[in-house]
């Protein structure tokens, strides 16, 4: 057993020897399991998912301009030989991300809460920056070799290997996040690569404090270029020394911040939820595309995507989700979809739900899936309801452990049979909010212009946030600012 250790060791010594590649942007040898072919593979495999899961966001002028200072930029970076891809999908959520060999996407929620060019270019050249420094093919040679470790742990170990799965599942998680050292280093890369194409890198800094008063004000989760590894007020002074350091080190005059013409650019931006993908009102999702309505179980969370509408109550014990199935028949529906998940029926029935032809499904994970699971001892029970509304075939799905099922089935059966046909105009006719530019016409405060654009005062503090402003904030004739309207 020694010897074969001793071996083991040695092999792994030679791998990494073998697999250490020269960083494109510090220069330096890293240990690299993932070749430049196989990041772009891996980046080409997930672009139709994440568009397929959000959509793009409809506005040709917003796509062309995130893709005209995308190449720009990517033309100036330390991978320029990448063939880069810029979108903007549509989701409310503030966020931006990047994957490996060379996708780069920003949401409308983020495009919304820009104030100018200068701030989109920061946060666009740290995300370049994460592709061009290859961090998410660091993360994924640190999961390898954490991996590794994990594997000589439990040879050596028997309570190591006993937790083996759940230790293995826990690392897979830490490795999810960049880490701190990467963060800063695309900060410092977004930096140089906004001002090589002339814009005031120090305004990135200014969008990190509107994110931060943002994540305050709603508790909504941090994305993940804001993400809590660098304290946020380090950060933000961090950024704007290294903006005035690149400004003097590429004899800049005259950085851009282009505020006006970012505005104008955004004047009708959806914001917030699209009722037309759907929407919660009262514990209850409707879709007026669709046309149907069902309700969400009390105190339960939810997100909506135009793939699926997922629902859980905040302590995990059971989860629920609506998705479309194919299938000609009901029947033919229940079976394949019952199969792609590897379940097996206990108890099936044809039932009606508010007019609509249905069939409830009690069903179990297979037998091998089932044994699984009880090594893990939390065997899972599922109630899925297969509800025909026109062409479509929906499946609402609840899934919860099999000694939880009876607390849970009234809940998720509740909610199952409330699916029905929508056909409140208010609700059907339902239009978005969307970002409209105003110009203050006498000098005031924030505030005061808000409430001269007959914004109610219960909003003033989130529309302060949009504007990157405070509400005592002075604000000169002609000044323009973000209001929202139907």
């Amino acid at each position: 057993m020694r010897k074969n250790i001793i071996s083991g060791l040695l092999a792994s010594v030679f791998l990494l020897s073998s697999s250490c590649q020269t960083n494109p942007v510090t220069g330096k040898k890293d240990v690299m399991f993932m070749s430049e072919g196989q990041e772009i593979a891996m980046g080409k495999e997930a672009d139709p998912q994440i568009v397929a899961e959000f959509g793009l966001y409809e506005d040709p002028a917003l796509q062309r301009f995130i893709n005209e200072k995308g190449q720009q930029m990517a033309k100036v970076s330390h991978r320029s030989n990448l063939n880069y891809e810029f979108k903007i999908v549509d989701s409310p959520v503030i966020n931006a991300f990047a994957v490996p060999g060379g996708y780069v996407y920003f949401t409308r929620g983020i495009m919304a809460h820009f104030n100018n060019e200068a701030q989109f270019a920061g946060v666009l050249g740290h995300e370049i920056g994460h592709i061009t420094a290859r961090h998410s093919a660091q993360q994924q040679s640190k999961s390898i070799l954490a991996q590794g470790g994990l594997l000589l742990g439990m040879i050596l170990s028997p309570t190591v290997a006993q937790y083996g799965q759940e230790v293995s599942q826990g690392l897979g998680l830490l490795m999810l996040k960049y880490g701190r050292d990467a963060e800063r280093e695309s900060d410092r890369l977004g930096v140089e690569y906004s001002t090589k194409i002339g814009y005031d890198a120090s305004q990135m800094a200014d969008f990190f404090t509107t994110l931060q008063r943002k994540q305050e004000e709603s508790g909504q989760a941090i994305p993940s270029f804001l993400s809590s590894h660098p304290d946020p007020g380090d950060r933000y002074n961090t950024v704007h020394q290294l903006a005035a350091e690149e400004k003097k080190k590429q004899s800049v005059t005259n950085a851009q911040v282009n505020r006006n013409s970012y505005l104008k650019m955004i004047d009708g931006l959806v914001y917030g939820e699209d009722p037309k993908q759907g929407f919660v009102e009262n514990n209850v999702f409707y879709h007026p595309v669709l046309k149907f309505q069902f309700n969400i179980p009390t105190n339960w969370e939810y997100q909506n995507s135009p793939q699926q509408v997922q629902m859980g109550p905040k302590d995990g014990s059971a989860v629920m989700a609506l998705t479309l199935v194919p299938g000609a028949s009901l029947q033919e529906a229940a079976e394949q979809s019952l199969q792609r998940y590897g379940l097996q029926p206990i108890e099936s029935k044809q039932v009606t739900v508010n007019g609509l032809p249905a069939i409830a499904v009690v069903a179990d994970p297979q037998q091998q899936q089932q044994q699984q699971q009880q090594q893990q001892q939390q065997p899972l029970r599922t109630l899925t309801y297969f509800i025909q509304h026109g062409d479509n075939i929906y499946s609402l799905m609840g899934i919860t452990t099999a000694n939880n099922f009876d607390n849970a089935f009234q809940v998720f059966n509740g909610s199952m049979q409330s699916f029905k046909v929508l056909s409140d105009p208010d609700k059907l006719n339902r239009k978005p909010e969307r970002i409209s530019i105003v110009t203050v016409s006498k000098a005031t405060t924030l505030a005061q212009a808000l409430r001269s654009n007959n914004m109610p005062d219960a909003r003033h503090n989130e529309l302060a946030v949009l504007n990157g402003m405070q509400l005592s904030d002075q604000v000169s004739a002609g000044t323009m600012i973000k209001v929202v309207k139907k």
